[in-house]
This record gives structure tokens, C-alpha cells and sequence, in this order.
């Protein structure tokens, strides 16, 4: 059964499912944004087990428990340095590794933000290909996950998610560049 993949505007800290993405920095700092919201409503314990893992690479993602969020796991995706801003690179490999780790934990289903587009900076339309060609290149072995859903803040943010699927999914040959 294929993969599907769905897009909804949304709180990713309210999202039922195995895990949800926090787009991280390296230092695993729940502080501001998405990651200060999963700490708000997840609890400290999120990030004592983040003290317990961090620092971690840029670009690497690693998964902890969720504590009060309706998740059961939190998959913390280092898109930016602390105080830095997110960059292609960073975004590609984080979202390819976030993918890898949910394999690992045979997760049936993912959550996943906008990476690096709030304080991070990065253009939503350029992270929207970035994330939905990792994806899709991704979906071509075989994968645990049976849905993903991109869970978008706002109506620019789905929008640009949307199109940008259309668009790359009606392609011949949809290839990671």
C-alpha cells in the first residue's frame, strides 16, 4: 500500500500521530517557535531527554518521547545552529534523516512542519520542494510509514506545500537534485 501523503493547516503539537517534527537546533534547545510550543504542552521531560542527547550535527535528527502531546514521539530535526539561520543543505538533511529515523522506529505515521521557515528564515517555497523531493525520493524503497502529513501553520504555508506537490508529483521522473 502506497504511502499518502496529506497536507492540513494546523498545530503540529496538537497532531495526533506516532511522531511530530520539531524543527531543532543543534543544541536541542526547546526555546522559541515550534520547539518552545512542544515544550509548553509536551513538558519538561522532552527536553531533559534532549539535554541527555544534544548537541547533535547539523542536519541530523534524533527522537525522543513526546510527554503530554497527543504524539507519541517527538523526531527533533537540527535545521539551524543556535541563533542561526537554516540553509538548503540543512533543511534536505534534516528531513532525509528525520525520514531514516522513523524507519528505525517503524513509525506508521509522521507529522512534519515547515522546516526552518519561521525564525530559521528560509523561503516556504524552496523549503516546500526541498522537503516534499526528500519525501517522495524517500517513498521510493520500501517505508513503515503509511501517512505523512505536512502540518502547515498557516493558508501561505499550505498553499505553497500544495502546489509545490502538485507540481513536482506530476513530473515523469520526480528527482532529488
Amino acid at each position: 500500500m502506497p504511502t499518502k501523503i496529506t497536507f492540513e493547516k494546523g498545530d503540529i503539537t496538537e497532531k495526533w500521530a506516532d511522531a511530530i517534527v520539531n524543527p531543532a537546533n543543534t543544541d536541542l534547545v526547546l526555546d522559541a517557535g515550534i520547539a518552545g510550543a512542544i515544550l509548553r504542552k509536551g513538558g519538561g521531560r522532552i527536553q531533559e531527554e534532549c539535554e541527555r542527547i544534544g548537541p547533535i550535527p547539523l542536519g541530523e535528527a534524533v527522537v525522543t518521547t513526546a510527554g503530554n502531546l497527543k504524539a507519541f514521539y517527538v523526531v527533533h530535526a537540527a535545521v539551524v545552529p543556535p541563533a542561526g539561520k537554516a540553509t538548503a543543505d540543512s533543511i534536505r538533511h534534516a528531513t532525509h534523516n528525520t525520514l531514516l529515523r522513523t524507519e528505525g522506529k517503524a513509525f506508521k505515521t509522521l507529522a512534519f512542519p515547515a522546516l526552518g521557515t519561521g525564525a530559521a528564515g528560509f523561503p516556504l517555497e524552496q523549503c516546500a520542494e526541498i522537503m516534499i523531493k526528500e519525501v517522495l525520493e524517500h517513498l521510493k524503497t520500501r517505508s513503515s510509514l503509511e501517512t505523512i502529513y505536512f502540518v502547515l501553520f498557516d493558508d501561505a504555508a499550505l498553499a505553497a506545500f500544495e502546489e509545490t506537490y502538485k507540481k513536482i508529483s506530476a513530473r515523469p521522473q520526480a528527482r532529488v537534485s
